[in-house]
């Protein structure tokens, strides 16, 4: 079970916005993090908690392909990305990660910055505790789970090359 409290944008939040371009020559996440989504939210990295829920409307995550957009986020210690639609390769770059994203436009349009939110990846429930309403988003295939669940496909296959168990 995810918790966190929400940090609501708009639509078409794009990889420079998560992680402006002149930081790509940084590549430990800690560092990333510390930059994530100044431009377009100068107070962000001072808000953000550990188990925070980025909330935004469409298209997010476009732009240019870069990983650094996705471990920006989970870095500064984001659990989740809920938003009405990604981009696609935002998309597969947050799973290889580890970092859940789930598509719910009836989510996004009830919620706001600074509600908390539950969310059960299992199941794709997201509760939103602080208006008493609760929403469904599409669960994760089996396989995609796993990766999750091992914090990316580089540790899920680090686990699956030494028998162990995918399951975190």
């Amino acid at each position: 079970m995810l918790k966190g409290f929400v940090h609501k944008y708009g639509a078409n939040v794009d990889t420079d916005a998560i992680i402006p371009a002149r930081y790509l020559n940084v590549s430990t996440p800690d560092e990333l993090a510390r930059h994530c989504m100044e431009d377009i939210d100068l107070e962000f990295v001072s808000k953000v908690k550990p188990g925070d829920i980025i909330v935004a409307t469409s298209n997010f995550g476009c732009g240019s392909s870069r990983e650094h957009a996705p471990i920006a986020i989970k870095a500064s210690g984001v659990s989740a990305v809920i938003a009405d639609s990604f981009a696609r390769i935002f998309f597969r770059n947050a799973i290889n990660i580890g970092l859940p994203l789930l598509e719910s436009p009836e989510a996004v349009s009830a919620t706001e910055t600074g509600d908390e939110l539950e969310i059960d990846l299992a199941s794709g429930t997201i509760r939103n505790t602080t208006r008493g309403l609760s929403f469904s988003a599409k669960p994760y295939p089996e396989f995609m789970s796993q990766i999750i669940q091992a914090g990316g496909l580089i540790e899920y296959t680090r686990l699956k090359i030494a028998g162990g168990n995918t399951d975190k």
